[in-house]
């Protein structure tokens, strides 16, 4: 497989990134051309997209294919997105859940199951928006350092598109998500190290290659507008509004303060009442860097090494975590954090409750919701929505030995008989 080659320079002029305007820093407001950047040259501080909507309607969305791709007019996408091959993503189902809810407290539950994207993960959304800017921007490779799910997302958007891959992860990762990467045939590199030593290797590499497109370092402003489309989603199936509280996940934190970010365009567009909602993060004890921030009232993220059976959350350095921060106390929301016997306990109560088997990063979301329901942080009588992000089967090693046979009986109705009269 060839991995270098001679990129030609894309001119912004001649970019077709939808609506997408300029690169406009978070920090300081500061306004670049559109093009594989990812930092402020002003300030250093973090980049993220600006916009020039057009005319956009409800009914021009839900004309739309059933995928992201109908919110193509407000993606840093081109206008041609779906006549390249790619694994189209999104338009996952949205689950009232009675039976959850009346084991927490609460009366109006809903769960967001991205577990039904192609490689089983919201991962799908963001790689589909990278890899459509990456191309217009002249990138030849599709790369990403991951925790797990980003690394299946990049693997398979990548052989779809007929790209060659460059996947970095920590050579601790759960063997079932190094296998549902690997499969594609892309180039799997396990590092000696946790996912922070992995991530500073990716920006060197991003330096030194210079068609490799690191989904989530030197493209990461128009990767991260994916996650919109998990809000766009959510206010569109409860029937154009948006809940009154929302649960998400926090590993880098890009997420939770882009699903933020869809919500408040939705309302700025009119496509969306833009009323009151509190966002509430979650994430695992021994990785908590943003619950710890908050729960002391600190602006500065402190960062830790990741100690958690949550490894697609073990970020222990999380580059959105100051804007995490910022969204949660914007909305009057809460960061909390859970053990990893909470995490389990989670996970099973989702299952038993709702069918659907999250992997530990929805035990986490779980989890964190039961524990701020009983401090009283999220209200019980308000519509809230939960975000499930990934695949129960991803992560097996959490549940095995908590879970397994009832029973083991003889071929015989007596047998059976026997067993269930000792339950």
């Amino acid at each position: 497989m060839t991995l270098l080659s001679d990129v030609s320079t894309t001119s912004t002029s001649t970019l077709d990134l939808g609506p997408a305007r300029a690169l406009s820093c978070r920090e300081c407001g500061h306004e670049t051309p559109l093009a594989a950047e990812f930092a402020c040259s002003e300030c250093f501080g973090p980049l993220e997209i600006a916009y020039d909507f057009g005319d956009i309607t409800r009914a021009s969305i839900e004309a739309g294919p059933k995928n992201i791709w109908r919110y193509r007019d407000l993606l840093p996408v081109p206008g041609t997105v779906r006549e390249h091959p790619n694994t189209e993503p999104g338009l996952t189902r949205l689950i009232k859940a009675d039976r959850l809810g009346a084991e927490l407290g609460l009366r109006n539950l809903w769960i967001k199951d991205d577990t039904g994207n192609p490689t089983h993960s919201f991962k799908d959304r963001v790689v589909a928006v990278a890899l459509a800017a990456a191309r217009e921007l002249g990138f030849s490779v599709l790369c990403c350092p991951s925790t797990g799910n980003l690394a299946n997302a990049v693997a398979a958007a990548a052989a779809r598109a007929g790209w060659d891959s460059v996947v970095l992860i920590p050579k601790s990762l759960e063997q079932a998500k190094v296998l549902t990467t690997a499969v594609y045939g892309g180039t799997l590199l396990a590092v000696d190290g946790n996912y922070d030593d992995v991530n500073r290797l990716a920006t060197e590499l991003a330096a030194e290659h210079e068609d490799w497109a690191f989904v989530n370092v030197n493209v990461r402003p128009y990767y991260a507008e994916g996650s919109k489309t998990l809000g766009y989603e959510v206010a569109e199936q409860l029937g154009w509004r948006l809940p009154e509280q929302i649960v998400i996940p926090v590993a880098s934190g890009s997420q939770l303060t882009k699903v933020d970010k869809g919500f408040t365009e939705f309302g700025k567009l009119g496509l969306v009442e833009a009323t009151p909602y509190k966002i509430f993060g979650a994430q695992a004890t021994g990785c908590s860097p943003v619950a710890q921030a908050f729960s002391e009232g600190h602006d500065v993220i402190r960062p830790v090494r990741p100690d958690t059976i949550a490894r697609s959350l073990a970020i222990g350095n999380p580059a959105d975590g100051p804007f995490v921060l910022d969204a949660v106390r914007r909305t009057d929301g809460a960061v909390g954090h859970v053990s990893d016997q909470e995490i389990v306990a989670g996970i099973r109560l989702l299952a038993r409750t709702e069918g659907v088997f999250a992997e530990t990063a929805g035990g986490v979301t779980v989890a964190t919701t039961k524990k701020l329901i009983a401090e009283g942080k999220i209200d019980p009588d308000a519509e809230t929505v939960i975000l499930i992000t990934g695949d129960g089967l991803k992560t097996l090693d959490a549940v095995a030995g908590q879970v397994g046979p009832t029973a083991t009986v003889p071929s015989t109705s007596k047998a059976v008989r026997e067993a269930l009269a000792g339950l």
